[in-house]
């Protein structure tokens, strides 16, 4: 399954990379993740893993991040990996003067009948909550609203 969400956030590119870039951010955002762990010696950098783990309503989610491209600040792209589900995403970051527009291609590759299952009959949820992600990056990054005051 792949998809491309978009989003412009109303600061400029420097400024949204440097905000984006850092993982201690990421609880402003990225709803539901309880910790993060980097498993590599040069974070941020191509090559390097995190472990991320989430909880979405009861159920809980361990993920590995691993960066493929770090070509900053056009585009940096990442994989993400648990149970049943290989998630490539490739993010591309647009300077439009005060403004960055940030293009996200998503694949989802699936694995097991369950998350097959899953990816056939609900492909809206999942381009539905990457959309959610960028909102909610675009009202940290513009105003300061973190998702741990709601």
């Amino acid at each position: 399954m792949k998809y491309t969400t978009e989003i412009v956030v109303d600061i400029p590119r420097d400024e949204f990379i440097k905000k984006m870039d850092d993982p201690e951010n990421m609880k402003h955002w990225q709803r539901g993740l309880i910790k993060y762990e980097q498993l590599s010696k040069t974070p941020g950098q191509e090559g390097a893993q995190m472990s991320l783990s989430y909880k979405m309503g009861k159920r809980e989610m361990d993920m590995v991040e691993t960066i493929i491209k770090r070509k900053l600040p056009e585009e940096m792209h990442m994989t993400y990996d648990t149970k049943g589900v290989h998630n490539i995403q490739k993010n591309y970051f647009k300077d439009e003067g005060d403004k960055t527009r940030w293009v996200s291609e998503t694949e989802f590759q699936f694995s097991g009948f369950g998350m097959k299952l899953m990816g056939f009959l609900m492909p809206g949820a999942f381009k539905k909550q990457s959309f959610k992600y960028m909102q909610d990056f675009k009202a940290f990054a513009e105003t300061g609203k973190s998702v741990t005051e709601s």
